[in-house]
């Protein structure tokens, strides 16, 4: 198993041959969850890719309030949030980085 975490990120990408998950049937995971600086933007491109995408739905004006979601081909159930200042400014500044062994 690795966890691979891009420098300035506070999300990892988790990659391995687990026993559990290779008995998971396929679309079982549920609420996944991407975050995208324009969430416009990813729906369209996702639908101009074909896949099916719900509308986008605004909780709070807020950043971080926009969502929509969609479902990959194995069923598997996604929802993609709106952050535009994480795209802006990184989790973990620069001058920090070197502190958390990236």
């Amino acid at each position: 198993m690795a966890q691979l975490t891009p420098p300035g990120s506070g999300c990892s990408i988790v990659v391995g041959d687990l026993p559990a998950q290779s008995e998971m049937a396929p679309g079982s995971m549920r609420g996944l969850q991407l975050v995208v600086a324009d969430a416009r933007a990813a729906r369209e491109e996702l639908l101009g890719r074909g896949v099916e995408a719900s509308e986008i739905t605004v909780f709070d004006e807020r950043d971080g309030g926009t969502f929509f979601g969609f479902s990959d081909p194995d069923g598997n159930t996604w929802a993609v949030q709106e952050l535009k200042v994480r795209a802006e400014k990184p989790l973990i500044p620069a001058e920090s980085r070197g502190r958390f062994g990236e």
